[in-house]
């Protein structure tokens, strides 16, 4: 599996980590860390990700989209959007956390799709797709080959539900007994 991790300034950590070790256990998984242009990106924590130049996806990649405070600004740079839509095109499936959403949202890719978000910025995540099916309750949604979670710890249980999708209910158990996280299987309710 190859995963690309689409990463801007002010992303959030966990939407990033929490994911990346899950899909990272699988057998033969290839994670890059890609930006729009290539080079550091910075968190608002001071985290610094080295990246490579976002360029042409293979057509089984896997593309994971973070959310974090940089959302707020990256979802009016056109050119941003353009290569999150162009990317998201590529790809086999496209897996969001948090206001990630937001960015895949703004691309039109999720009208008439259903999708979720973080909850103390779901307001502000549905103004960016008004054709969007977006539903508050879930903590993670799936609709065809998209994957969009709900706030950040949520975006660990998105990907581990990914993985039972794709691997069968044993990797998905191993892989969370590996981490040993305690997974809340029910992606239908988001206790937050």
């Amino acid at each position: 599996m190859k995963v690309f991790v689409l990463l801007f300034d002010d992303f959030t950590a966990l939407d990033v980590f929490g994911p990346v070790e899950a899909l990272s256990s699988l057998e033969g998984a290839d994670i890059r860390f890609v930006s729009q242009n290539g080079g550091t990106v910075e968190n608002h924590q001071g985290l610094k990700i080295v990246t490579e130049k976002l360029g042409e996806l293979p057509d089984d990649a896997v593309l994971l989209i973070p959310g974090g405070f940089g959302t707020r600004n990256a979802v009016n740079d056109e050119a941003f959007i353009d290569a999150v839509r162009k990317a998201a095109g590529e790809a086999k499936y496209v897996l969001t956390v948090c206001t990630g959403s937001a960015l895949l949202a703004k691309t039109g890719l999720l009208d008439g799709r259903k999708a979720t978000g973080n909850k103390t910025a779901f307001d502000w995540t549905r103004s960016c797709g008004e054709n969007v099916l977006w539903q508050r309750e879930p903590r993670w949604v799936s609709d065809g080959r998209y994957y969009i979670s709900a706030g950040v710890s949520a975006g660990i249980d998105m990907a581990l539900g990914f993985i039972e999708d794709l691997y069968g209910s044993d990797e998905a158990e191993r892989i969370a007994n590996r981490m040993e996280y305690h997974r809340n299987r029910n992606r239908e309710k988001d206790i937050f």
